[in-house]
């Protein structure tokens, strides 16, 4: 709709996938602070790793972090490249 109104491709791109990344880095956050208050009930489970291993810990959050904005960023990037007109004639 917003390049039918004639925003540019990349501010529409942007508004996507920082909408998207906002949301993956909150979710992140929560999720990393669950996470570290139930190490205490899984040290019994835990071969060779310290319960709150900051390495551990830091290698999820980049590799979750990268995952979600590059599932929204394709998503995004298709989402720009179709022809507005086109897009409103088949709603």
């Amino acid at each position: 709709m917003r390049l039918a109104l004639g925003a540019d491709r990349g501010s529409v791109l942007r508004l996507v996938v920082g909408t998207g990344a906002r949301l993956a880095l909150l979710e992140i956050a929560a999720g990393t602070a669950i996470a570290l208050a139930l190490t205490r009930l899984m040290t019994d489970l835990l071969y060779g790793v310290r319960p709150a291993d900051p390495l551990t810990f830091s290698v999820v959050t980049i590799v979750l972090t990268a995952t979600s904005i590059l599932a929204c960023y394709i998503p995004a990037r298709r989402a720009t490249r179709v022809d507005p007109i086109v897009a409103l004639r088949y709603e």
